[in-house]
């Protein structure tokens, strides 16, 4: 029976891969920021076999409470077998290019709370000297494009501390996993016009991702092809990437 603390829990990747967990019996503490929402994943999580749910409401981006909610976690749990980060949101770029408070809020959103986080859990799992931290990032990450490089500097940002933290931790028995999805089918990506061939389903990725954390995957992309797709964008020359409405 795995321990497993989710960080942004009532998102759709999120629920369907503690889905997955909850069938074999584990054990959560879920939290997230919207109270009807986190009731629902709770109550849908035990009636499909998890051992027991733990809600606890906060606001990721207030990073002081971070401590108190894993000082809660531990209360709860004893010890983290997998943690999840899954929180974040998907902004407005040409908003973001009006308004700085804006553009700060969303990186602080996306990027800084994250590291945040991971700064705090890391300790913890270097004490114990033992389980995974598993964080989404995102493929957007990986080369910063006019139509979205406000949340794609903020995971770039995630994606090279992980890279670090994975080091690291690496060294005391603990696993950190960077997820980069490409598009997926969530309430985040409603109302854009995504090329439906390359839109995932969150049951999909949750396979995946559950599968990674198993395998202890270092960085995975999901669905896989965007590895190839990303390998071929990061290596396309400045002069001629410049030019493309990518």
């Amino acid at each position: 029976m795995k321990k497993i603390l989710i960080v942004g829990a009532t998102s759709a990747i999120a629920t369907a891969c503690a889905r997955l967990w909850a069938a074999d019996h584990g054990e959560f503490f879920l939290v997230a920021r919207d109270p009807q929402k986190l009731q629902h994943t709770s109550a849908d999580l035990l009636t499909r076999g998890a051992r027991g749910v733990t809600s606890y409401l906060l606001d990721a981006t207030d990073t002081a409470a971070h401590a108190v909610m894993l000082e809660c976690c531990l209360d709860a749990l004893q010890s983290i077998d997998i943690c999840l980060i899954a929180h974040g949101t998907l902004p407005d770029q040409s908003a973001c290019e009006q308004n700085v408070e804006l553009a700060l809020t969303e990186f602080a959103n996306n990027g800084t709370s994250v590291i945040a986080l991971l700064t705090v859990l890391a300790r913890q799992m270097a004490v114990q000297r033992s389980g995974t931290l598993a964080v989404i990032s995102s493929v957007a990450g990986d080369r910063g494009r006019p139509s979205n490089y406000l949340y794609g500097s903020a995971k770039a940002a995630v994606s090279t501390f992980c890279e670090g933290l994975r080091a690291q931790m690496f060294k005391l028995g603990v696993h950190v996993m960077t997820i980069k999805p490409g598009f997926v089918d969530t309430p985040m990506t409603q109302g854009l016009a995504l090329p439906t061939l390359l839109v995932a389903q969150p049951e999909v990725v949750a396979q995946r991702i559950v599968g990674g954390i198993e395998r202890r995957v270092s960085v995975l992309y999901v669905p896989g092809f965007w590895a190839w797709v990303m390998w071929l964008i990061c290596r396309l020359p400045q002069p001629l990437f410049k030019r493309l409405n990518l």
